[in-house]
């Protein structure tokens, strides 16, 4: 057997996580209800200001990146892209957002927007504190 390093997916590595994640959640009566996303704010000139991307799996939304431009924070597009994932995604199956965020990124901004801490992973340097963080579809 051999180990190899790939610096990403590629379609058969893809269409083997796809196979077999999903006949293991069959095989255990659970649907995979699989599907990726991604969200992007763009400017009046097309430019990018800000992405967020993440997948749904099972019966949750996890929310993986959510970055806004330097120029452009503090100005609700975060806050725009975050309603969007919970727009388009409510009443899809689905019973939660889940996302993780360090704690000098973003723990408030989440906690503003309905978003409730689970658990924190405690680090000796609090910035590098990992914030768990739900918010359920009502």
């Amino acid at each position: 057997m051999n180990i190899r390093y790939f610096d990403e997916a590629n379609d058969s590595i893809g269409e083997f996580i796809n196979r077999e994640f999903s006949s293991y959640g069959e095989a255990n009566g659970v649907a995979l209800n699989y599907d990726s996303f991604c969200f992007v704010a763009e400017d009046d000139d097309g430019s990018i200001v800000g992405v967020i991307t993440g997948r749904a799996t099972y019966n949750e939304l996890h929310i993986v990146d959510l970055i806004v431009d330097s120029g452009h924070r503090r100005s609700g597009i975060g806050s725009l892209l975050v309603k969007a994932v919970e727009d388009a995604y409510r009443g899809k199956g689905y019973d939660k957002i889940t996302l993780t965020t360090f704690g000098f990124q973003a723990p408030g901004f989440y906690r503003k927007l309905g978003y409730e801490t689970e658990f924190v992973r405690e680090d000796k340097d609090p910035k590098l504190s990992k914030y768990f963080l739900a918010k359920r579809f009502s």
